[in-house]
């Protein structure tokens, strides 16, 4: 019986060895594990995170949506009435011909009746302008501005050394803009024989220099 358990002993000793050493590597997998799986807070501050960053594209996004759309309406009612506009301003163009083929002689001499007659002209006309402006038609007014291509059409060039170079002196059509859009460009009469606005702020700006 002695003997037995003699040669069973070491046995034994290595088995019951090997179990704790099994145990022990289990052990440390399920540590490992453990410390491998990430913490369910951060996971869920970092859901957070990202939900609020999709929420706040989404409301930019939405701004950006709201105001082109009203942008777009907006210029859908200014524009909307550029057309019949244009042509308001075609009789309104007559109506300033009749005016002005009237000779001065003939307007200080005219009768009761040729007196009405104009007054009544200048009248419409003057309705028809401000009509168009409640609809956001304006009227240039450039006489004395550097001449500007995308405002004005050149029509001839005056000599004229009192003002600068390119400077519009005289209008032969009125131009008018509806918002922020040319509805048709006025026709003037730039000076021309001036000194030129570049080289006279230039000097300006030596002169400045040297004092």
């Amino acid at each position: 019986m002695t003997d037995e358990t003699t040669q069973n002993g070491p046995d034994a000793a290595a088995a019951e060895a090997a179990a704790e050493a099994a145990a022990n590597v289990e052990n440390e997998a399920v540590k490992e594990a453990a410390a491998s799986e990430p913490d369910p807070l951060e996971l869920l501050k970092a859901e957070n995170a990202e939900l609020r960053d999709r929420y706040l594209r989404l409301a930019a996004e939405m701004d950006n949506l709201r105001r082109r759309t009203e942008r777009e309406v907006k210029d859908a009612k200014s524009y909307s009435v550029a057309g019949f506009a244009r042509d308001m301003l075609a009789v309104s163009d007559n109506l300033r011909r009749a005016l002005d083929a009237i000779p001065p002689e003939a307007k200080a001499t005219a009768d009761a009746g040729l007196t009405t007659l104009i007054e009544g002209v200048e009248m419409t006309e003057r309705s028809m302008l401000s009509a168009l402006e409640r609809h956001g038609v304006r009227k240039l007014e450039p006489v004395g501005q550097k001449f500007d291509p995308n405002f004005h059409q050149a029509m001839f060039e005056v000599p004229n050394v009192e003002v600068p170079n390119n400077t519009v002196v005289q209008v032969v059509q009125a131009g008018f803009t509806i918002g922020e859009r040319v509805l048709r460009p006025a026709m003037v009469g730039v000076a021309k024989g001036g000194p030129k606005i570049v080289e006279a702020d230039a000097n300006s700006v030596l002169d400045e220099k040297d004092a």
